[in-house]
């Protein structure tokens, strides 16, 4: 098995005494907060974005719908994370959810985009979460960082949120957009509602499960976005996919061996789209989606493969 590599360290360093300060909206995330516990573990301080007043020191305040931040708290990072939205899958869509789910991205972005082109001193990197919905479905078709976005409400809506960061280009600060894929763990996500479902063993495919799941694994995520922040040269949208996509029914399979559960049941597509309505376009689109650019700036996955991936979730 591929070993991860190692996090760099930040190539500017802080001021003498001072540990990297990086800045985070979305911290208490699935992914915020996994990558706070990995950036705090190694020493860095890490300031969270919230949107009440402030209760602790490392707490600043913002307000992505009134396009407000409190620039001074964003004062001597070494990088500002956006990872904030609201969850695609919480809730059925209708006009007013979607408007929700495009409003919290491309509206928080273009707030710290400006709030970071307006610093003094501005942090070396920006990084802006965007997904693999921009790319649409691809069918059976791999695609990498060159394909261009696809149709839909999806793909729309990573493009304007991946535009929101243009002030943070336009002032000079390196910009990364990390298109994230399906997040393995158990905490959230997809996954963290799967895993109950297979445990209790009524798990199956959905739909004919030939559709393209392109996962990774939580620790390879945390682990790509901390390359990212340390590598002054790399800068785009960069797909955080494993390198091995797989189908639903491979997914299923895989799930079954791990947890020991039978795999028989299975959600029809029509019963999908009674149940999920116009999110049921995406459970059951194929999207085989490779991670080009961060195997070619070196970095390697602790877990390329989906059962290794299922399995370091439950570790």
């Amino acid at each position: 098995m591929e070993q991860p590599a190692q996090p760099e360290q930040p190539d500017r360093p802080a001021e003498p005494g001072k540990p990297p300060r990086v800045a985070v909206a979305g911290a208490s995330g699935l992914i915020g907060s996994a990558l706070g516990r990995s950036l705090a573990a190694d020493g860095y301080e890490v300031v969270r974005l919230v949107r009440r007043a402030p209760r602790a020191r490392d707490e600043v305040r913002w307000d992505p719908k009134e396009g407000y931040v409190d620039a001074a708290g964003l004062a001597g990072c070494d990088a500002v994370v956006n990872l904030a939205g609201a969850g695609i899958g919480n809730r059925r869509w209708n006009d007013s959810y979607k408007r929700e789910l495009r409003d919290s991205r491309v509206l928080g972005t273009r707030t710290l985009a400006a709030a970071v082109a307006a610093l003094d001193e501005p942090p070396r990197v920006f990084l802006n979460a965007s997904a693999i919905g921009y790319y649409g479905d691809t069918g059976q078709r791999a695609v990498d960082e060159t394909a261009p976005s696809g149709e839909g409400f999806l793909p729309t809506m990573c493009v304007d949120w991946e535009q929101a960061a243009a002030a943070a280009q336009d002032a000079g600060v390196r910009t990364v957009f990390t298109r994230s894929g399906l997040v393995v763990a158990r905490g959230g996500g997809a996954w963290g509602r799967m895993f109950p479902l297979f445990k209790a063993g009524l798990g199956g495919r959905l739909g004919n499960g030939r559709q393209y799941w392109s996962f990774i694994a939580l620790r390879d995520e945390v682990a790509a976005m901390r390359h990212l922040l340390a590598r002054d040269d790399l800068s785009g949208p960069f797909n955080l996919t494993a390198p091995q996509p797989v189908t639903n029914r491979e997914v299923t399979a895989a799930m079954g061996r791990v947890l020991r559960r039978p795999t028989v049941f299975t959600a029809p597509a029509p019963v999908l789209r009674v149940v999920l309505g116009e999110m049921a376009g995406d459970v059951l689109g194929s999207q085989r989606v490779l991670p080009a650019r961060l195997s070619e700036s070196g970095f390697s996955f602790a877990h390329p493969g989906i059962e290794d991936a299922v399995r370091a979730a439950l570790g």
